[in-house]
């Protein structure tokens, strides 16, 4: 799922507008806004500037703001714009010596530090009279952001139907009917994903219940301000109820859908699984030499030595022609005995490489088969992303 520059540019100023943000500013490819407190509190995360302003109840002063919505267009339409004013007047800059959206050689205005601490800001001035400039596509971190801020805030609302003006003048109150609404997101995914939105209502009287209950909302005017003269019925049905009911409706329409997909998604992930054992079957299918432990070297040391038989009584030098010096017999033991030890050393070390390394295959094997499972196993996902109490006529 993606968004074009106008549906992300639609997005945000919907979002601005609920939460009473100034326009100042506003084309095609861009808007620039003052934020409301509620707005500024949301986006700018400043809890401590905004702890100081409750806890001494000086005047806000929120953050001004430019999203650029399409960069290229922006870009044109400024170099366009300074374009024309460079042949209009080529010392327009010099005449008019605006910077940063303030005259050149105005004092900076008065800070809420600088009024209660005498705090003077240093220039270029950082604080909210700078307007920032920021790129909101798709995927930016900003969008993101107030995508999360309105689910957040909205996650759940209670609307009132507004009586017309003739109700507020008649002498029996009209009645309010409770409806549940919730917006539940489908994720379709294996290998490839798709998303559905299902808006479904149900009264809290009758228990009726009703699709595509946007639809239904859109030709009301709603508020959060229960209107004059009116009357809300009392619920028959609780909410837990109802949330289950839909979910039980939501669930026997999904049962009625094609599955075909599941199936051959299914199919991929058999063939690819197939072809990641095949190639590690012969890897895993090695024989690993065994390392033996200390105790079974130590124990087969003793066995060699209890073994041993007793060296015969060396005669007197004097009897033995051609005898060679004892000292000259014991160097050549130790020597033959160090080589011996150094090759057993060397062949228990490349046993013991040899066992992790299969171990690291073994654990890569794993690894790679349960990615491949999440990555191609078809599923279905619901999750409700909003909801509300809404009183209709």
């Amino acid at each position: 799922m993606t968004m074009s520059p106008h549906e992300v540019q639609a997005y945000v100023l919907t979002y601005l507008e609920a939460l009473d943000c100034q326009i100042m500013e506003r084309s095609p490819a861009h808007v620039t806004v003052k934020l409301s407190p509620e707005a500024d509190k949301a986006l700018t995360n400043r809890p401590y500037y905004w702890g100081f302003v409750e806890r001494t109840g000086a005047p806000a002063d929120t953050m001004s703001f430019t999203f650029i919505f399409d960069p290229d267009s922006y870009q044109q339409a400024i170099e366009a714009a300074e374009a024309k004013a460079a042949q209009a007047s080529p010392n327009a800059a010099e005449t008019n010596g605006v910077t940063n959206g303030s005259p050149q050689g105005e004092p900076p205005k008065e800070t809420i530090l600088g009024r209660y601490f005498g705090i003077t800001p240093s220039l270029p001035q950082l604080g909210p009279g700078r307007i920032l400039r920021e790129e909101v596509v798709y995927g930016s971190r900003r969008l993101q952001q107030i995508f999360g801020a309105a689910r957040e805030g909205g996650a759940f609302v209670n609307l009132f139907e507004q009586a017309a003006k003739r109700q507020l003048r008649a002498t029996a109150p009209a009645v309010y009917e409770p409806w549940l609404g919730v917006c539940f997101k489908v994720e379709f995914a294996c290998d490839l994903k798709r998303e559905e939105l299902h808006f479904l209502g149900i009264s809290l009287r009758s228990g009726e219940i009703i699709e595509k209950f946007g639809t239904k909302l859109n030709r009301r005017d709603l508020s959060p301000r229960l209107a004059e003269n009116m009357h809300v019925q009392t619920a028959k049905i609780s909410l837990f109820d109802a949330g289950a009911a839909l979910e039980s409706h939501l669930t026997n329409r999904l049962l009625e859908l094609d599955y075909s997909w599941a199936e051959k998604a299914q199919e991929r992930l058999d063939l690819e699984l197939d072809v990641l054992d095949t190639y590690y079957e012969a890897v895993l299918r090695e024989d690993t030499p065994e390392v033996e432990s200390p105790v079974n070297i130590a124990s087969d040391t003793e066995n060699i030595h209890s073994n041993r038989t007793p060296p015969a009584p060396l005669k007197k030098v004097l009897d033995i022609t051609n005898a060679k010096p004892i000292g000259a017999d014991v160097e050549l033991a130790a020597e033959a005995a160090v080589q011996v030890d150094s090759e057993t050393d060397a062949e228990e070390e490349k046993a013991k490489q040899a066992v992790i390394d299969r171990e690291a295959m073994k654990l890569q094997y794993e690894t790679r088969r349960t990615e491949m499972i999440w990555q191609y196993e078809p599923k279905v996902k619901v999750t409700a992303i909003s909801s509300g109490m809404f009183h209709l006529r």
